[in-house]
């Protein structure tokens, strides 16, 4: 009782591809180091999505949030507004686009 149908079925969690131009950049997901691109994250899901920061010498730090949209399995919950709940709760009810996120880096003026 625990999970419902999008907790189930899709996770509470989704791995998204991060690449820069030039590659090698510093990846942080709301604050916290995750890596260096390109790189396969795993990000929460949640309605308003996390927070993505590229950071690499020589280039200016670069901020974004993947978008967010409805996570169609959640349909299945419509009669039971206790799973309905759950999947609000885990952020099982949002899943990110699954695009390859391709980031430039600009860099710095001298």
């Amino acid at each position: 009782m625990l999970s419902s149908c999008s907790t189930l079925f899709t996770g509470t969690k989704q791995t998204v591809q991060i690449n820069s131009t030039p590659s090698g950049a510093k990846v942080q997901v709301d604050g916290i180091d995750r890596g260096v691109t390109p790189a396969s994250i795993k990000l929460k899901r949640r309605s308003d999505g996390q927070t993505i920061t590229l950071n690499k010498e020589g280039f200016e730090t670069k901020s974004f949030q993947p978008e967010t949209s409805f996570n169609s399995v959640s349909i299945l919950n419509l009669f039971n507004l206790l799973f309905w709940g759950i999947d609000a709760a885990t952020g099982a009810l949002w899943k990110y686009d699954p695009k390859v996120y391709q980031i430039e880096l600009t860099a710095q003026k001298k």
